[in-house]
């Protein structure tokens, strides 16, 4: 008897949420040099039902003049994947790698456009191994796991 097939489809990938804030305008806007810019994702699996998961990435951009903030843009990007017929650990690679690998090139698109059209020069996100930061969390859960005492 045969496996069944595997399969990976993208039902729907769109924007959940996007803010913006420019909390010192129009002052700000008088500042020469460049801001301090920090960057940070995340990304969040909810199973909708057997085999449909969403997945959002959310990126949150801060750029600051000292201690001013210039603006605060945050943006999740979420998709819609149904996810079939996977092994385990298969699957959660899937979801945790290929799923944000998918939605990353929507989140910068919409990060440099909402930030052009704010007045400021785009910021493009940046590339993301995500498989690192799969293969690091599951070493981490490993190395807690180890540690935790037995009951």
């Amino acid at each position: 008897m045969s496996e069944p097939q595997r399969v990976f489809n993208i039902d729907k990938i769109y924007l959940k949420d996007l803010s913006l804030e420019i909390p010192n305008a129009p002052l700000i806007f008088a500042e020469r040099e460049s801001p301090r810019v920090d960057i940070q994702l995340h990304n969040e699996v909810k199973q909708l039902e057997a085999g449909v998961y969403e997945v959002t990435l959310t990126a949150t951009v801060t750029a600051k003049h000292n201690d001013k903030t210039a603006f605060l843009v945050e943006v999740a990007q979420a998709g819609i994947f149904q996810i079939r017929n996977f092994p385990q650990e298969e699957l959660a690679a899937t979801i945790n790698v290929t799923c944000p690998r998918t939605l990353l090139p929507y989140a910068r698109e919409t990060v440099a456009s909402i930030l052009a059209r704010a007045g400021f020069p785009p910021v493009v996100l940046p590339h993301v191994g995500f498989e690192l930061i799969y293969q690091q969390r599951l070493q981490e859960q490993e190395a807690q796991a180890g540690a935790a005492p037995a009951a």
